[in-house]
C-alpha cells in the first residue's frame, strides 16, 4: 500500500476487501496503526471498535466524513481494566435510552441495569446502587425501567456473559436506535456517542510508566596547590 492508496478510500458502510474499494472507520484505523487491513484490528479495545463500526454504518453518507478526524484517537486504546466494558456500554445506552423506540428502551434498560450491577460488584457497592448518569436516564423512561427492574429480579442469578454477548448487542441496539429515532440530527447524536465512548475508554488506560531518572555525571574538581 502506498500514499496514493490512502487518498483513494472514503469512509463508507460495511467491510471492504482493500482500500481501493473504500474503507470504514476501523479499517482506516488498522492502516494508520500499521496492521493488516481489517475492521477488527488489535490496536483498539474490541467493544470500542464495535461502537466505531456501528456508528460508521449508521451515520448517513453526508455525515460520515465528520468521523474521520476521530480515527487516530482510537489507536492504542486497549485498556484491560474490568470496568471498561460496562462503562463504555453504559455511556452508549445513556445517549440512546431517552430517544429510542419503546421496544428498544426495554432492551437497553435491562442491559444498563445488568451492567450497573456488574460495576457495583467490581466496586464493592450494593448491587442496586446506580451511578448518577445511569439513574438519571432510567428515571426519564419510567415504564421501561419498571419492566426492566422486574425482569432482572426474576432473571437467572448466575454470572451473565456480559462482555461477550450483552455489551456488544446493547451497543448495537443503542446506535441503531438513535439512527432510526424521530429526533433532529441523529448524526450529531451518534458522533457524540462515539466521542463519549472514546473518552471513557481513554480514562481507563493505565498511566504511562515514569521515565527513569538519569543521574548527572559528577565532574571532578581539580584543586591547585600553590
Amino acid at each position: 500500500m502506498n500514499n496514493l492508496d490512502l487518498a483513494v478510500p472514503v469512509l463508507s458502510r460495511g467491510k471492504h476487501r482493500n482500500p481501493r474499494k473504500g474503507a470504514c472507520f476501523m479499517e482506516f484505523a488498522s492502516y494508520l496503526a500499521g496492521e493488516p487491513w481489517s475492521d477488527h484490528p488489535s490496536c483498539t479495545h474490541p467493544l470500542l471498535a464495535g461502537v466505531a463500526r456501528d456508528v460508521n454504518d449508521c451515520t448517513t453518507d453526508s455525515g460520515r466524513s465528520r468521523l474521520a478526524p476521530l480515527i487516530p484517537s482510537v489507536i492504542g486504546l486497549t485498556p484491560d481494566d474490568p470496568h471498561v466494558v460496562a462503562r463504555v456500554t453504559a455511556r452508549c445506552i445513556q445517549h440512546a435510552l431517552p430517544v429510542v423506540s419503546q421496544e428498544r428502551q426495554y432492551i437497553l434498560a435491562v442491559a444498563l441495569l445488568v451492567g450497573e450491577k456488574h460495576l457495583a460488584a467490581l466496586d464493592g457497592r450494593p448491587l442496586d446502587d446506580l451511578e448518577p448518569d445511569s439513574l438519571a436516564v432510567l428515571e426519564a423512561v419510567p415504564s421501561a425501567t419498571k419492566w426492566a427492574r422486574s425482569f432482572t429480579s426474576r432473571a437467572h442469578r448466575g454470572t451473565p456473559d456480559f462482555a461477550r454477548r450483552t455489551a456488544p448487542r446493547a451497543v448495537s441496539c443503542a446506535v441503531e436506535g438513535i439512527s432510526q429515532a424521530c429526533v433532529p440530527n441523529p448524526d450529531e447524536r451518534l458522533y457524540n456517542l462515539l466521542t463519549a465512548a472514546i473518552a471513557e475508554c481513554k480514562a481507563w488506560m493505565p498511566a504511562p510508566a515514569p521515565l527513569p531518572v538519569q543521574e548527572m555525571p559528577v565532574r571532578e574538581q581539580r584543586v591547585e596547590v600553590r
